[in-house]
């Protein structure tokens, strides 16, 4: 009988040390690393995604970081078919691979396969864009909140293509996004074991400051201005370069922008947490307690 498959996820809100674990895990099982930030797939943030370092990299196989360009269009369902098949191949070499990676959304499709939605059509997608370029990001906020309030507790609002598909989907079929999320899992050929690093709120959104103070002193607005041409691509539509773009645009100060920064990387990482909350199957460490972490997963795996 083949020995049994397991995906070490480790998963959490940003700035709470996923890197470092997944990089541990990956050491002590001799395997690869799957980034499933959706953020640090493209080759031209990088000082803004907190991407791992060159060494880092170096110290563990990672895979999907650098994989494409933000010019790229790439979807939930396409990282899903990817890193489907790329664990399919892995699994034949390792009895353990580990994830990493604070995007929900990414990481659930991996676990559970993709929802289904209903079509949309031309003129509805095209109402959205026309509304978005007219009256702003909050005017989409506003009608989210309305039309579908356990999807808006949930998704990153400051991304306007998350929120435009959710507002496609509910003027085309008349229901929220979040109904169709109420899908049936997949089988997998692997067991998922998640683990989190289970910070006091204040202390990880010190952390959060803290970093945000470490990106700007590596260079991180010299990123922005070098990639102020594209910003109306996708990729772009994220916290750290939204704000520092309104800066290069004369509308506000550098010091309001990195306040905004940090505020609003704290939001998002309270609507990660709300997210993972959800999931009863992650196990929670605290920060002082990671020494148990791999005697916790070798218990698991010893027991299948």
């Amino acid at each position: 009988m083949a020995k049994q498959k397991f995906l070490l996820i480790v998963c959490g809100p940003t700035a709470s040390g996923k890197t470092a674990l997944g990089i541990q895990l990956a050491k002590h099982f001799s395997t690869s690393i799957l980034s499933a930030d959706s953020r640090q797939f493209y080759r031209e943030m990088n000082i803004g995604t907190a991407k791992p370092t060159p060494e880092e990299r170096i110290a563990a196989p990672h895979h999907f970081i650098d994989s494409l360009s933000i010019e790229d269009e790439y979807s939930v369902g396409d990282f899903e078919r990817e890193a489907i098949g790329l664990l399919t191949t892995l699994f034949k070499h390792h009895q353990v691979v580990v994830m990493v990676g604070g995007s929900g959304l990414f990481l659930d499709a991996v676990c559970n396969g993709m929802d289904h939605y209903p079509a949309v059509a031309k003129d509805i997608r095209q109402a959205l864009t026309e509304k978005l370029e007219k009256e702003g990001l909050e005017s989409l906020q506003e009608e989210l909140k309305l039309a579908d309030p356990v999807y808006y507790e949930q998704v990153d609002l400051q991304n306007p293509n998350r929120i435009t598909r959710a507002l496609e989907v509910f003027r085309a079929s008349g229901k929220p996004f979040s109904f169709f999320q109420k899908k049936k899992k997949v089988t997998r050929e692997f067991t998922p074991v998640k683990i989190c690093i289970d910070w006091e709120r204040a202390t990880l959104y010190d952390r959060i400051n803290r970093r945000v103070d470490q990106m700007m002193e590596e260079g991180l607005l010299e990123e922005a201005k070098h990639l102020l041409p594209h910003r109306n691509q996708n990729a772009l539509q994220t916290v750290g370069y939204k704000e520092l773009f309104e800066f290069l645009d004369d509308n506000s100060t550098l010091d309001e922008a990195i306040r905004l920064i940090k505020r609003n990387t704290r939001r998002y990482a309270k609507r990660q947490l709300t997210w993972f909350r959800k999931d009863e199957t992650i196990q929670y460490f605290d920060p002082t307690q990671l020494d148990k972490v791999i005697p916790s997963i070798e218990e698991q795996i010893s027991s299948v």
